[in-house]
């Protein structure tokens, strides 16, 4: 799982490079690998009017669901080189609480060493809003 998690980070540098930041000059890219293996890359991109921007992770999710991905994700990694540990917003993490396969997805961040850290959507969103099922 080693080799996936540093593909996956490596995919979301990579992809940051496209990020369209011109008002807070902090890009971001995601990467995400979905149960059937497939994976979709997505970038921030902002908008004048700031509640129009979008972020990477919801990005990459909605690219996901424009490609006709019906399986669930299983991780993702996020990327800026403004900021090691880039943590998806309050957005992000109930969009990711809707797509996941579950709350032990693992969330691969770069830590100040250039490694990869994982974390768990349980760790950073242990409350999610969820229908009742």
């Amino acid at each position: 799982m080693k080799d996936t998690q540093e593909n996956l980070l490596s995919k979301a540098k990579e992809v940051s490079k496209n990020a369209y930041s011109p008002y807070s000059d902090f890009p971001v890219g995601a990467c995400i690998l979905y149960e059937n293996g497939n994976i979709y890359s997505g970038c921030n991109v902002e908008n004048a009017s700031y509640g129009l921007s979008i972020c990477a992770e919801r990005n990459a999710m909605s690219s996901a669901i424009s490609a006709g991905e019906k399986t669930k994700i299983t991780a993702i990694a996020i990327y800026s080189p403004k900021q090691k540990m880039c943590l998806p917003c309050g957005a992000c993490r109930q969009w990711l609480c809707e797509f996941a396969k579950n709350e032990n997805i693992e969330i691969i961040l770069e830590d100040k060493n250039e490694k990869p850290a994982i974390l768990k959507l349980k760790d950073i969103f242990p409350y999610g809003f969820k229908f009742d099922e």
